[in-house]
């Protein structure tokens, strides 16, 4: 659980603003965006294959 304390004279944009990096930095954001909808674990085999190729080829 993320939490964010306010700083002495800080406003709440810039609270918010640290909670969406911590957030981006943590992969929240990612791993809302990929658990949004049911992926077959054939489909997700084939993505993690497909990734394994891309980046041995750049090798």
């Amino acid at each position: 659980m993320l939490r964010v304390k306010s700083r002495a004279g800080e406003s709440v944009q810039q609270m918010i603003r640290r909670f969406k990096k911590l957030c981006e930095k943590e992969g929240l954001i990612r791993d809302m965006k990929r658990n949004a909808y049911y992926e077959k674990p054939s489909e997700k085999n084939r993505r993690r294959m497909r990734k394994a190729q891309r980046t041995s080829s750049y090798r």
